[in-house]
């Protein structure tokens, strides 16, 4: 069981300034190694409720360029994790980044199903006021509940999590 203190703090409008900071590194280190880079989970989505730590995807083209992707980020601070059982996703660790907000960072081909997973779920989240409303109450009262367990913390979460990808043909 993982343990650390969970803390779910109300949306924060700086984090999309946090976002465009490291974006802004990202693009310089990669260049065109990278089709774009997205911002995803809680911290994308205005008004909700979220631990304050961005979720960044890096999309690329193909597998075959993520060497090349792995020694650019490895020159400013990253380094590859492997893929810690969610296929279709590469994380990133960091040193040195002291500048800016904590972040968890991954590389995704660009049709790989966890990216279109994180991005619908982000895209539906935008546009459905009352589910970030909910999502906000499920992930403040996980926190409560959970505060020191981010294994049953997420578990709090998944009904809420997979109602919506039901709800947009993802499950």
């Amino acid at each position: 069981m993982a343990t650390r203190t969970i803390v779910v703090v109300p949306y924060d409008s700086a984090w999309e300034q946090d976002f465009l900071k490291i974006k802004s590194e990202l693009e310089e280190a990669l260049g065109d190694l990278a089709l774009r880079i997205e911002h995803v989970g809680s911290t994308s989505v205005k008004g909700l409720s979220a631990k304050p730590i961005i979720d960044i995807d890096v999309v690329i083209e193909d597998e075959s360029v993520f060497p090349s992707v792995v020694e650019a980020l490895s020159r400013i601070g990253y380094y590859h994790e492997g893929n810690k059982d969610i296929p279709g996703r590469e994380v990133f660790g960091y040193e040195g980044k002291e500048h800016l907000r904590n972040h968890h960072m991954y590389v995704c081909c660009k049709d790989a199903s966890e990216l279109k997973r994180h991005v619908s779920f982000r895209d539906y989240l935008r546009a459905h006021p009352e589910a970030v409303a909910e999502y906000s109450r499920v992930k403040e009262e996980g926190a409560v509940l959970f505060p020191h367990d981010i294994d049953q913390y997420i578990r709090h979460k998944t009904p809420f999590i997979e109602g919506i990808y039901k709800q947009i043909g993802l499950l």
